[in-house]
């Protein structure tokens, strides 16, 4: 924020952890990228990409080890997305997810390739983790349709980061917290003039309704970096994304961008900054341009005792295909204080105005053929395949 670039370096070189956020919840990198020097900015992302990957690695045999002990079971999930927006219900998906699950190997089925905000792809996609790999080549994700597959965790070039940089450097800097501090489970009652307690089948187990009161979704919004040009032509970008368009239409390709002057300078002094509120500090660097949103989220939970699979056998499965988007946002709300049982369906916010409703369908123990945990002979290694894994 003050721009010390040699006091970043140090602490970089030392291994300071880049994913940590202030109170606001912006990172270190939220703070480069409005500062605006282009140097900073590729030394963090590096150092944040590095780290990640170091602690997957770190994970890799407690999460091994994990897979070991579970039995081998095929498990069917559903998503069903929807929004209080009008008309964008009408455009949102639904999947159905299929997991094979076979000594320390696992295979997720899906046809919902990217989403975002305002964007789907559709496919038929099968993501497979293969124990047994080095950590470079143990996770790949197979296009079905185009017979390419495409290996995750690789390292990136140059290229595509200095292109992740100007795309960076060029949108809005984001931040949405799911605030938890003040949540509380009720049992779901239903009956008009006899009154009890939510009880109904889901799939083939029988489960508790609750709902689940004080879920606050805050996000926050930073264009201090960007010019009115820019602010133009992400509007363009977002306006044509909603009716269907793709970048790949638009001849969207980054432009290299240059490091932006950098803000005046600073009158804060450390006194001033060291004796401010515990998580309201002033703000040093650019001024900020800010927009902040805040919606009380409601949902419904649904929590079976006769489902076979626990809680922490779930969240190792989800560790391992974290990397699909919104299975990430399913492990971050699962590992939430729950009510006693299994989630057998649950509504989770992903986006500001979207919300999914996740039903675990159909759970079997079971054995597979090896080949479906393998790549296929007649399938060609596509490396730019997705470009967002």
């Amino acid at each position: 924020m003050l721009g010390n670039k040699e006091c970043a370096h140090l602490l970089l070189a030392h291994n300071a952890p880049v994913k940590v956020k202030n109170a606001q919840g912006w990172s270190p990198l939220a703070e480069a990228i409005s500062y605006g020097d282009r140097q900073m900015i590729t030394a963090l992302l590096r150092k944040l990409k590095q780290q990640s990957r170091e602690s997957v690695e770190e994970k890799r045999p407690r999460l091994l080890n994990a897979l070991k002990e579970l039995g081998d079971f095929y498990l069917e999930l559903h998503w069903d997305f929807q929004s209080w927006v009008p008309l964008l219900s009408r455009i949102l998906p639904s999947d159905a997810c299929k997991i094979y699950k076979q000594g320390i190997n696992i295979r997720l089925d899906t046809t919902l390739i990217d989403f975002t905000d305002m964007k789907c792809q559709r496919g038929d996609l099968s993501f497979i983790f293969n124990g047994d790999a080095p950590p470079s080549e143990s996770f790949v994700v197979l296009d079905n349709e185009q017979k390419v597959y495409q290996r995750i965790h690789h390292e990136e070039s140059e290229m595509e980061t200095e292109e992740e940089v100007d795309i960076l450097m060029s949108s809005d800097i984001y931040s949405a917290t799911l605030s938890t501090k003040s949540i509380t489970f009720t049992r779901a009652q239903t009956g008009w003039l006899f009154r009890e307690d939510k009880t109904e089948r889901v799939g083939n187990f029988l489960a508790d309704f609750y709902l689940v009161n004080g879920l606050i979704l805050e996000s926050r919004k930073r264009r201090e970096h960007l010019s009115e040009e820019d602010i133009l032509r992400n509007k363009a970008i977002m306006e044509s994304l909603s009716k269907g368009g793709s970048l790949m239409e638009q001849n969207f390709e980054p432009v290299r961008r240059q490091s932006l002057p950098p803000p005046p300078p600073n009158t804060i002094t450390w006194e001033e900054y060291m004796s401010a509120e515990s998580g309201k500090a002033p703000h040093l660097g650019r001024e900020l341009v800010c927009k902040e949103n805040k919606k009380t989220f409601k949902a419904t939970i649904a929590v079976s005792q006769d489902f076979p699979l626990g809680i922490e056998s779930l969240l190792n499965v989800l560790e391992v295909i974290a990397p699909f988007k919104h299975f990430n946002k399913l492990r971050e709300f699962v590992q939430m204080k729950l009510p006693a049982g299994f989630p057998v369906k649950l509504d989770i916010p992903v986006f500001p105005t979207i919300t999914a409703t996740v039903t675990f369908q159909e759970f079997r123990y079971g054995e597979f053929e090896e080949s479906i945990f393998t790549i296929p002979d007649d399938y060609k290694e596509d490396p730019s395949r997705f470009p967002d894994l």
